[in-house]
């Protein structure tokens, strides 16, 4: 019986006990690239996951900016129109390629902006446009014509739009590309304008390439915090993508999988829930463990005296929680599960013992069998 309590740690299991997971876990002064921290979950670590900056639209192209001023590009086609105070005016008595909407007015032909630039208005020639604003060309003009026309007023404007577009790309109804609204086009607007999202949103994430920059958000993000709603520029390129988030279940719960959020978001408390619980008959309820990598930063915040090799980015951490005490369970509530994480149960020490004495059962039976009929003999 000594010999085969000895060799417990032979037997088949689900995987470490929480004693070894503690033991197998490096010291924090001395981490090497390929090994984990453990980190106790607590209000602390709580706090620190909390206020980790992730990647999103605001840190990348800044907070709060009103909604991009429209300007004219390349190909863009202006309409412009022409009033005078009087008749028998300048374009009052124009005719041919021009069309009148009313008795001292002129519309001039859409003129698409040249590939230098310019376009050629009537009596004033060619202008340089590009770079400038409706409002801007209007006032070139009216100064351009004075001495010429009687008393003249221009209205320009934005006809057909080319420069002043994004392209939305990935899992909506009809990907494009879209007009941006002279008052601003936002991310979602733009979403909108493409028909949709064909994927749930919990499953969604999207790109914004913006000259050489891009950044990728959980399509959510857009949903709980409103600043990362940005407002789209000329020439970005969103690009949706459904990624399903997912956790792993391990160990002794009651269903070891691959398991989907089907949510925007899932706490410890849920995960450990869609694993099935805890089983009854095996699990060591003081080690639940989840398993992450996580940037250097944030692995030092919750341990400054974690010391790693220079250049690394990365650290393994398994945060250890201990449901045999009832304030972790409210802990386990608001630590959020991330995609791709492992959820761990270890097993009970008495269950070695118990798969021990199950594999001396036929032994045993044979025994008493042998010394039976050996009585009867």
């Amino acid at each position: 019986m000594a010999l085969g309590l000895a060799s417990c740690s032979a037997l088949p299991s689900e995987g470490p006990l929480a004693s070894e997971v503690k033991t197998q876990a490096a010291a924090p002064a001395d981490a090497k690239i390929g090994e984990y921290v453990l980190v106790d979950l607590t209000p602390r670590t709580i706090e620190v996951l909390g206020s980790s900056s992730r990647d999103s639209f605001i840190s990348k192209f800044g907070t709060g900016d009103p909604a991009p001023s429209q300007v004219i590009g390349v190909g863009d086609s202006l309409q412009i129109i022409v009033w005078e105070a009087a008749a028998g005016g300048l374009f009052s008595s124009v005719s041919g390629n021009t069309a009148s909407t009313g008795a001292n007015s002129a519309t001039v032909p859409p003129q698409v902006v040249a590939r230098d630039g310019t376009i050629l208005m009537p009596f004033v020639g060619r202008i340089r446009v590009v770079g400038t604003t409706p409002i801007e060309v209007e006032k070139h003009i009216t100064e351009a014509l004075k001495g010429k026309a009687i008393d003249p007023q221009v209205l320009v404007a934005i006809n057909g739009n080319s420069s002043n577009t994004a392209s939305v790309f990935g899992e909506v109804t009809t990907g494009a590309k879209i007009s941006l609204n002279p008052h601003g086009t936002r991310i979602l607007d733009a979403v909108a304008l493409a028909g949709g999202l064909r994927s749930p949103v919990y499953d969604t994430v999207i790109t914004l390439v913006r000259g050489n920059r891009s950044v990728t958000v959980p399509m959510p993000a857009l949903y709980s915090d409103p600043r990362e709603n940005i407002y789209v520029r000329p020439n970005d390129t969103l690009t949706l993508e459904r990624v399903p988030q997912t956790f792993t279940a391990f160990g002794a719960t009651g269903r070891n999988a691959q398991i989907p959020f089907d949510a925007q978001t899932v706490s410890l408390e849920e995960a450990i829930a869609k694993a099935g619980g805890l089983l009854d008959s095996s699990a060591d309820a003081s080690g639940v463990f989840v398993m992450r990598s996580e940037p250097v930063e944030i692995a030092r915040a919750m341990n400054p005296a974690l010391r790693l090799p220079p250049g690394q980015t990365m650290c393994n951490v398994i945060y250890h929680l201990n449901l045999r005490n009832a304030a972790d369970y409210f802990l386990a509530r608001q630590f959020m599960v991330r995609n791709k994480d492992i959820v761990y149960v270890a097993s009970a020490p008495s269950n070695q013992l118990q798969k021990f004495l199950v594999l001396l059962q036929p032994a045993t039976a044979a025994a008493r069998s042998a010394q039976l009929v050996y009585t009867t003999n």
